[in-house]
């Protein structure tokens, strides 16, 4: 839990969830027992998570309380491979990279994930892999190819947990919104708990 200042005076101190994912950390060891030992394995979760930062020009995207759901994939923190990822690798993705976002180019990359993962703009073949399968994940429900972008995170707004991170965003009447994010963690939240 994190605190946070809440209420129409920001004066009340609060502490609030601010994502699922702990929960899936917290309990690591009974998954990794669950799943005999064996990495790699996935485990998901839903529930509640809060944000202190509505944003009514956005409608209803921006809201104190949502329910959001988390998959964590976890792998050996030294062999980031996946088994999968040959089959996916010819997948073309647009990527919009730190180093375009700080260029002020904002148009995304069209990229194999195959090529992005062996000029490591992408992190590794797992953090790939789940790319390209969101990208297919999020045609398959009819959004338009032009209408999503894969934006990595600048350094400046980079999560301290994170080697690597992608948000999947969809553009819509109120602009590019986030709707999936993509981190390599590492194994960061498994040596703090």
């Amino acid at each position: 839990m994190f605190g946070t200042m809440i209420g129409p005076t920001g004066q009340m101190k609060g502490y609030l969830r601010p994502e699922t994912a702990q929960g899936i950390f917290i309990n690591f060891r009974r998954l990794l027992d669950f799943n005999n030992g064996k990495m790699p394995f996935a485990s998901a979760q839903i529930g509640l998570g809060f944000r202190n930062e509505i944003a009514p020009r956005q409608g209803l995207l921006r809201v104190r309380e949502f329910t959001m759901a988390e998959i964590e994939h976890f792998c050996d923190p030294k062999d980031k491979s996946h088994p999968k990822f040959k089959g996916l690798a010819d997948t073309v993705l647009p990527l919009l990279s730190a180093k375009s976002q700080e260029e002020g180019n904002m148009t995304p990359a069209q990229i194999t994930i195959g090529e992005a993962v062996s000029a490591g703009l992408v992190n590794n073949e797992t953090l790939g892999y789940f790319l390209a399968r969101s990208f297919m994940f999020l045609t398959s429900c009819g959004i338009k190819e032009t209408a999503i972008r894969f934006r990595q995170h600048r350094s400046t707004e980079m999560a301290h947990y994170s080697s690597d991170c992608w948000d999947a965003e969809v553009e819509t009447s109120y602009g590019w919104i986030e709707i999936a994010g993509h981190a390599d963690r590492s194994a960061f939240d498994l040596t703090r708990h």
